[in-house]
């Protein structure tokens, strides 16, 4: 499929490509799934996992960027269902997601009980900020859910003195929990209190 199209701004930067294909990944969704994405806003992951899930449902807490996120998703293709809804996590959360992602870190440990006790086995949340990637993987751990965190830094290329050069973004954090193995039992990182974070 094309690149997710992003016409429509929300005032705030979408997940980026990169990361993107990372947390999706860890996600590891297919089509008999169904993700939960908490703070859709501009839709970038919302269209990303329409294209790998059987249903999507974003939840968005600003009108505004709800309004982005459907507009985006209407200059997009995809196959799932996808359902939006305005509300505040952890409010609207459905209870039989099999994954969720966090792309906000308001009210996350609310949303993370909520997830916790729901179906889903996968969650995902992204943080750019230091402090708040130490909470939540103090967060994850304390649910045992946590299953590994990585910071991805990304750097792109440009022409520079007929050079390339190098523009790095900023280092996002991705924390990557679940509930157990295939089997559901814990994994040895939320039994031993291993991790690679």
């Amino acid at each position: 499929m094309s690149q997710v199209a992003l016409p429509h701004d929300a005032k705030a930067g979408p997940t980026k490509p990169e990361i993107r294909a990372v947390a999706l990944d860890k996600l590891a969704l297919t089509p008999a799934d169904h993700l939960v994405e908490v703070g859709s806003c501009t839709g970038a992951v919302t269209v990303a996992a329409a294209r790998r899930a059987g249903r999507v449902t974003a939840l968005e807490r600003k009108p505004d960027r709800l309004s982005v996120t459907e507009r985006n998703l209407a200059a997009n293709d995809y196959d799932a269902e996808v359902s939006l809804r305005a509300a505040e996590a952890p409010d609207g959360i459905p209870d039989d997601a099999d994954a969720a992602f966090l792309g906000g870190s308001r009210n996350f440990e609310a949303v993370l009980d909520r997830v916790v006790d729901s179906d889903a086995t996968r969650v995902v949340m992204n943080v750019s900020r230091v402090e708040v990637a130490g909470d939540a993987i103090e967060a994850f751990r304390e649910r045992e859910i946590l299953d590994e965190v990585l910071q991805v830094q990304v750097s792109h290329g440009y022409e520079l003195a007929g050079a390339t050069s190098f523009d790095s973004e900023n280092p996002v954090y991705v924390v990557v929990g679940r509930d157990g193995d295939e089997d559901g039992e814990p994994t040895a990182a939320a039994t031993d209190g291993s991790s690679a974070g």
